[in-house]
């Protein structure tokens, strides 16, 4: 089965943090990253630019846009990242994300929706 990770955590945390210390998580997650993508449980994932770089679109009940800068919610945790997983079950997809090496970030895993055609 395949799982989006939306991985999420506090921007201003993560920019109060010491170039040392951004470093080292950066080679932990490339080494957990590497290791899961070569043993076939991570298809794809990406780390996205920082939430003030978003533009929202809304639409209303007439289909009509409303396009405004920043992200669709206003929250301390942003979400900064994604990991398509591939792996058995729910349960493979949560103990897979439990191992993520960044203290304090929070991972959302949601199943994605297969269709045939």
């Amino acid at each position: 089965m395949k799982y989006i990770m939306l991985i999420a955590g506090d921007e201003e945390r993560w920019a109060a943090r010491g170039e040392g210390e951004r470093r080292e998580l950066y080679g932990r997650i490339g080494a957990w990253w590497n290791a899961e993508e070569a043993a076939g449980r991570i298809l794809e994932g990406h780390e996205l630019e920082p939430s003030a770089t978003a533009t929202t679109i809304r639409l209303d009940d007439q289909g009509r846009a409303t396009v405004t800068d920043g992200p669709f919610v206003e929250g301390k945790e942003m979400v900064g990242g994604y990991a398509i997983l591939e792996v058995d079950d729910l349960d493979a997809a949560l103990a897979l994300a439990s191992q993520w090496p960044v203290p304090g970030d929070a991972l959302e895993v949601r199943p994605i929706v297969q269709r045939d055609g």
